[in-house]
Protein backbone atom coordinates (compact mmCIF):
# COMPACT_ATOMS: atom_id res chain seq x y z
CA UNK A 1 0.00 0.00 0.00
CA UNK A 2 1.03 3.33 -1.26
CA UNK A 3 1.79 5.74 1.66
CA UNK A 4 -0.24 8.87 2.90
CA UNK A 5 2.60 11.35 3.54
CA UNK A 6 4.14 12.24 0.22
CA UNK A 7 7.89 11.78 0.09
CA UNK A 8 10.58 13.81 -1.30
CA UNK A 9 10.34 14.29 -5.10
CA UNK A 10 14.14 15.42 -5.64
CA UNK A 11 15.66 12.28 -3.99
CA UNK A 12 16.05 9.10 -5.92
CA UNK A 13 15.85 5.63 -5.38
CA UNK A 14 19.17 5.49 -4.36
CA UNK A 15 19.02 8.23 -2.22
CA UNK A 16 20.73 10.94 -5.08
CA UNK A 17 19.19 14.42 -5.33
CA UNK A 18 18.25 15.15 -8.75
CA UNK A 19 15.91 17.35 -10.62
CA UNK A 20 12.41 16.22 -10.94
CA UNK A 21 11.22 15.41 -14.47
CA UNK A 22 8.21 17.72 -15.17
CA UNK A 23 7.89 16.94 -18.99
CA UNK A 24 4.46 14.77 -19.05
CA UNK A 25 3.25 17.44 -16.20
CA UNK A 26 0.14 19.68 -17.80
CA UNK A 27 0.75 23.24 -18.28
CA UNK A 28 -1.79 25.04 -15.99
CA UNK A 29 -1.82 28.47 -14.53
CA UNK A 30 -0.02 28.30 -11.26
CA UNK A 31 1.05 30.96 -8.58
CA UNK A 32 2.50 31.49 -5.29
CA UNK A 33 2.19 33.82 -2.07
CA UNK A 34 5.21 34.06 0.27
CA UNK A 35 5.73 36.69 2.81
CA UNK A 36 8.38 38.15 5.50
CA UNK A 37 9.26 41.00 7.34
CA UNK A 38 12.06 42.55 8.74
CA UNK A 39 11.67 44.13 12.74
CA UNK A 40 14.19 46.67 13.48
CA UNK A 41 13.97 49.68 16.14
CA UNK A 42 11.45 52.48 15.77
CA UNK A 43 13.82 55.08 14.85
CA UNK A 44 14.99 53.05 12.17
CA UNK A 45 11.72 52.54 11.08
CA UNK A 46 11.19 55.96 11.03
CA UNK A 47 14.27 56.54 8.90
CA UNK A 48 13.35 54.44 5.90
CA UNK A 49 9.93 56.20 5.66
CA UNK A 50 11.50 59.34 5.90
CA UNK A 51 13.80 58.62 2.97
CA UNK A 52 16.27 59.26 5.09
CA UNK A 53 18.64 56.33 4.43
CA UNK A 54 22.19 56.94 3.67
CA UNK A 55 21.78 54.30 0.90
CA UNK A 56 18.82 56.07 -0.25
CA UNK A 57 15.41 54.54 -1.31
CA UNK A 58 14.93 51.03 0.48
CA UNK A 59 11.93 50.37 0.17
CA UNK A 60 12.30 51.03 -3.78
CA UNK A 61 15.47 49.16 -3.92
CA UNK A 62 14.26 45.87 -2.07
CA UNK A 63 11.73 45.66 -4.15
CA UNK A 64 13.29 46.10 -7.11
CA UNK A 65 15.81 43.44 -5.66
CA UNK A 66 12.82 40.55 -5.28
CA UNK A 67 11.88 41.20 -8.67
CA UNK A 68 15.41 40.80 -9.62
CA UNK A 69 16.07 37.45 -7.35
CA UNK A 70 12.78 35.88 -8.28
CA UNK A 71 14.14 35.78 -12.14
CA UNK A 72 16.97 34.01 -10.93
CA UNK A 73 15.67 31.54 -8.61
CA UNK A 74 17.25 28.84 -10.78
CA UNK A 75 20.46 29.94 -10.68
CA UNK A 76 20.41 30.15 -6.81
CA UNK A 77 18.57 26.70 -5.96
CA UNK A 78 20.42 23.96 -7.31
CA UNK A 79 17.09 21.70 -8.39
CA UNK A 80 14.89 24.66 -9.39
CA UNK A 81 13.63 24.49 -13.05
CA UNK A 82 13.99 28.11 -14.65
CA UNK A 83 10.72 29.23 -15.48
CA UNK A 84 9.14 32.20 -17.82
CA UNK A 85 7.15 34.03 -15.18
CA UNK A 86 4.29 36.45 -16.40
CA UNK A 87 4.39 38.28 -13.23
CA UNK A 88 6.26 38.63 -9.97
CA UNK A 89 5.18 41.45 -7.73
CA UNK A 90 6.66 42.84 -4.42
CA UNK A 91 5.06 44.70 -1.66
CA UNK A 92 6.79 46.18 1.38
CA UNK A 93 4.62 48.13 4.05
CA UNK A 94 5.85 49.97 7.38
CA UNK A 95 4.31 47.86 10.06
CA UNK A 96 4.43 50.10 13.37
CA UNK A 97 3.46 47.25 15.70
CA UNK A 98 6.48 45.65 14.70
CA UNK A 99 8.08 47.55 13.96
CA UNK A 100 9.68 46.96 10.80
CA UNK A 101 8.44 46.21 7.17
CA UNK A 102 6.24 43.58 6.08
CA UNK A 103 6.89 41.97 2.64
CA UNK A 104 4.62 39.84 0.48
CA UNK A 105 5.52 38.56 -3.05
CA UNK A 106 3.27 36.83 -5.71
CA UNK A 107 5.17 35.00 -8.42
CA UNK A 108 2.19 33.69 -11.52
CA UNK A 109 3.16 31.75 -14.99
CA UNK A 110 1.60 29.45 -16.80
CA UNK A 111 3.67 25.81 -17.06
CA UNK A 112 4.49 23.14 -15.69
CA UNK A 113 5.85 23.51 -12.36
CA UNK A 114 5.06 25.60 -9.32
CA UNK A 115 6.31 28.90 -8.09
CA UNK A 116 6.91 28.79 -5.00
CA UNK A 117 10.61 29.27 -4.85
CA UNK A 118 10.78 31.96 -6.90
CA UNK A 119 8.04 34.09 -4.18
CA UNK A 120 9.99 32.64 -1.54
CA UNK A 121 13.06 33.29 -3.00
CA UNK A 122 11.89 37.02 -3.58
CA UNK A 123 11.05 37.84 -0.33
CA UNK A 124 14.35 36.73 1.27
CA UNK A 125 16.41 38.54 -0.89
CA UNK A 126 13.79 41.71 -0.54
CA UNK A 127 14.37 41.39 3.31
CA UNK A 128 18.31 41.17 2.99
CA UNK A 129 18.46 43.95 1.06
CA UNK A 130 16.63 45.71 3.16
CA UNK A 131 19.12 44.95 5.93
CA UNK A 132 21.98 45.89 3.96
CA UNK A 133 20.46 49.02 3.22
CA UNK A 134 20.02 49.46 6.47
CA UNK A 135 22.41 48.25 8.78
CA UNK A 136 24.55 51.04 9.58
CA UNK A 137 21.35 52.61 11.69
CA UNK A 138 20.76 48.96 13.14
CA UNK A 139 22.59 46.35 12.99
CA UNK A 140 19.97 43.89 15.32
CA UNK A 141 17.30 44.33 12.94
CA UNK A 142 16.13 40.80 12.47
CA UNK A 143 14.65 39.02 9.72
CA UNK A 144 11.57 36.28 9.95
CA UNK A 145 8.22 34.68 9.17
CA UNK A 146 9.32 33.94 5.65
CA UNK A 147 7.09 31.55 4.31
CA UNK A 148 4.28 30.24 1.90
CA UNK A 149 1.04 31.77 2.14
CA UNK A 150 -0.99 30.25 -0.88
CA UNK A 151 -0.87 28.74 -3.81
CA UNK A 152 -2.52 27.30 -6.95
CA UNK A 153 -2.68 25.14 -9.81
CA UNK A 154 -0.84 22.27 -10.70
CA UNK A 155 -1.72 18.84 -9.72
CA UNK A 156 -1.67 19.29 -5.74
CA UNK A 157 -4.18 21.77 -5.81
CA UNK A 158 -4.54 24.63 -4.27
CA UNK A 159 -3.13 25.32 -1.00
CA UNK A 160 -3.74 28.64 1.58
CA UNK A 161 -1.70 28.89 5.16
CA UNK A 162 -3.48 29.93 8.25
CA UNK A 163 -1.76 32.50 10.38
CA UNK A 164 1.20 31.88 11.75
CA UNK A 165 1.24 30.45 15.31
Amino acid sequence: MASETPGLTHIDAAGEAHMVDVGDKAETQRSATACGHVKMKAETLALIREGNAKKGDVIGTARLAGIMAAKQTANLIPLCHPLMLTKIAVDIVPDEALPGLRITATARLTGRTGVEMEALTAVSVACLTIYDMAKAADRMMEIGGIRLTEKSGGKSGDFKAGDPA
